[in-house]
């Protein structure tokens, strides 16, 4: 095996690892804390609004934005640390 694909075998096997966490999160988010922690969480209020309904309606959408630009800078290190930037 080449020196190339060594590089690019490990920058996918990165990849894939901050990928996976980042939907796990994604995940524990949108599932867990909209509905399975949500009659715990309704004991908080956030705006006037109980925030296990908080997050079943915009919490989850709102960490999934900000998961989106986390991915965006994890790639961009990963990238340049494997010399694949522009």
């Amino acid at each position: 095996m080449s020196d190339q694909q060594k590089n690019a075998t490990a920058y996918w096997k990165e990849n894939v690892k901050y990928l996976s966490i980042l939907l796990a999160i994604w995940f524990i988010v949108s599932y867990g804390c909209g509905i399975l922690f949500k009659d715990a969480l309704n004991e908080i209020r956030l705006g006037g609004f109980k925030l296990g309904f908080w997050f079943a309606q915009q919490g989850s959408i709102y960490v999934f934005v900000i998961l989106i630009f986390v991915y965006v800078r994890i790639m961009n290190k990963l990238d340049k640390k494997y010399g694949y930037d522009e």
